[in-house]
């Protein structure tokens, strides 16, 4: 007897009716044909539509492999049982060990009939495997509870319990040996560790560790926005920050200044950076840890997001053989990563590239690369000096910060050199002006600069939960006030996500850049010798066809890949 599909079991189950099977084979058909690389099954597919839970698809699933189904929010996991299989297995394979009977081990399974993971445990183990069906948000909540943060935590209290630190005891009256040696026991080093390693994880870009007056906040920046992670006891906050202090490098001792200090260490397999930046508060001290992935910022100039017309100029622009090349925005909007994704497509053998960088995010082979060094007398202006006389044809500067540094790059342009770098304004045009404000000449920017993009990162709309509305005609009205062409009188589709687990209920997974690209062309030049303000530099610029953040942000809506929301949260300043 033939057994019987997913779709029959869950509609004989009354999970799903024979129409909304039907809808979900369709889309899955469209799925296979647009997009290859992302087969998504059946019941993935009903989950997302929001016919079905990923319990019901569990469920299902033991009844049509006739595999006994556990619910593990309610199961009594074992740890001691759970460590039989190391936790990178556990996780990989999305399982949780759960008794062991003899020379039986019952595992907790998503994919019960994953016969490599199957077969990779009972060799890691030495047990026949009898699998059980789970759903993947239950074995992820279970293996947060076995090895998280959660059990980590309760192992430092316990730890920690009639120790020499006491709840009571102030910060600043703990001796330096008494947190090195707090910051050395094992559940102090795990609890960092882990909180670093899921962050990484989480693709998050910055780590806040905040002490409060009853407790310590740790919070992750996931996709440009902080999020509360969790909340630890106040009286191991001392520890903590002395573990990383230690792993940074930096002065245990000294409490009442600000401390900077750097981590390099390997999560599964990538290699990552840790900024790390300590801060005195009343309640004591705040660290945060800039995640740089050195993996994430080597993209090409294709996986920028630009559209073609705007890619077109700017390929123009970065192909000029000399002139001076801004990068705009402000702190965390990917302008590094545009700097790298050029230097990429520029880096040839019969080129001589050198930057200069606070800090070398990435090591780019066939490029010299000076990392900026103050206390020693290293600036961004004393390198570029020292630059000309390296015989450089290319030269990346991470950011323009004062005028000293604003002329030296300029000169370099101006004598046969491509000069990159970075500057802090809302848009393109306010780079010329940002410039004259340093106290550049006019005629000397006229002469130098070919080329500034302003940058914006936005989220991006979940593809599982990504639902197609009509918008409100009101809010089509507030985007015509802000001068966005919006057609009248016709049916505009958007888009939203909705939620789901795997975006964990924000509707928004990963981030794309929008860009404005400004090709500093003969009409622009006249405009800055005149010492024009910027909107009328950016009206000049419009004419001969640059498209402005907005106008870029509401094209990227209409093709589904952000919301008109994100695009006005990120490029409303630059609008004023």
């Amino acid at each position: 007897m033939p057994r019987k599909k997913i779709g029959e079991i869950l509609v004989e189950m009354g999970f799903a009716t024979p129409e909304q099977l039907q809808k979900a084979i369709e889309v899955a058909a469209a799925t296979r044909t647009n997009r290859p690389a992302e087969k998504e099954l059946l019941g993935k597919i009903l989950i997302n539509m929001g016919i079905i839970s990923e319990d019901q698809l569990a469920q299902a699933v033991s009844a049509q492999w006739n595999i006994p189904y556990i619910d593990l929010l309610s199961a009594n996991l074992n740890l001691e049982v759970a460590r039989m299989v190391p936790e990178d297995l556990c996780r990989r394979y999305k399982v949780i060990p759960l008794e062991r009977d003899g020379n039986r081990l019952v595992l907790a399974m998503a994919d019960p009939l994953d016969v490599f993971s199957l077969d990779h445990i009972r060799l890691v183990t030495g047990y026949l495997i009898e699998p059980r069906v789970a759903t993947e948000s239950g074995i992820s909540a279970g293996l947060d509870k076995l090895f998280g943060v959660d059990r980590t935590v309760k192992d430092a209290l316990d730890q920690f319990a009639g120790s020499q630190i006491s709840t009571e005891q102030k910060e600043e009256e703990l001796s330096s040996d008494n947190l090195a040696a707090a910051a050395d026991q094992a559940p102090i080093i795990r609890l960092v560790n882990m909180v670093i390693t899921q962050a990484v994880r989480e693709k998050a870009t910055d780590i806040h560790i905040e002490p409060r007056k009853g407790d310590l906040a740790v919070r992750y920046r996931l996709d440009g926005l902080l999020h509360n992670v969790r909340f630890i006891p106040r009286n191991i906050q001392p520890a903590i920050t002395s573990r990383i202090k230690i792993m940074a490098q930096m002065d245990i001792a000294e409490r009442r200044l600000p401390q900077d200090g750097r981590i390099p260490l390997t999560v599964d397999g990538r290699e990552i950076d840790l900024r790390v930046s300590t801060l005195p508060t009343i309640f004591g001290e705040k660290v945060v840890l800039r995640i740089l992935d050195k993996s994430s910022t080597m993209l090409s100039l294709q996986a920028l997001g630009f559209f073609p017309e705007a890619q077109s100029v700017f390929e123009r622009v970065i192909h000029q053989p000399y002139g001076m090349i801004l990068i705009t925005g402000p702190t965390g909007s990917g302008k590094t990563t545009t700097l790298y994704a050029i230097l990429r497509q520029l880096n040839s053998p019969d080129k001589n590239l050198i930057t200069v960088e606070d800090p070398v995010e990435y090591q780019m082979t066939g490029v010299n690369q000076v990392m900026v060094n103050p206390k020693a007398g290293l600036t961004f202006a004393n390198s570029l000096r020292s630059f000309l006389r390296q015989d450089p044809d290319i030269i990346m500067v991470g950011e323009i910060r004062d005028s000293q540094t604003a002329e030296i790059a300029i000169n370099a342009a101006l004598t046969g050199h491509l000069v990159l770098s970075t500057l802090h304004t809302n848009d393109a045009s306010s780079a010329v002006t940002r410039l004259i404000d340093m106290g550049i000449e006019p005629f000397l920017i006229a002469s130098s600069l070919i080329g500034v993009t302003a940058q914006r990162l936005v989220r991006k709309i979940c593809p599982y939960c990504k639902l197609e509305y009509t918008p409100h005609p009101d809010s089509l009205k507030s985007l015509r006030t802000l001068g966005l062409e919006v057609p009248d009188g016709i049916e505009i589709k958007l888009y939203r996500g909705t939620g789901c687990e795997h975006c964990q209920g924000k509707g928004y997974t990963g981030r794309t850049a929008l860009q404005e690209v400004m090709y500093v062309e003969e009409g622009l030049k006249e405009l800055i010798l005149q010492r024009a303000s910027s909107s009328q530099l950016k009206e000049q610029a419009k004419k001969v066809g640059m498209q402005t953040l907005l106008e870029d942000g509401w094209f990227k809506v209409l093709e589904g890949i952000t919301t008109m929301e994100e695009v006005l949260r990120v490029v409303a300043t630059a609008q004023i």
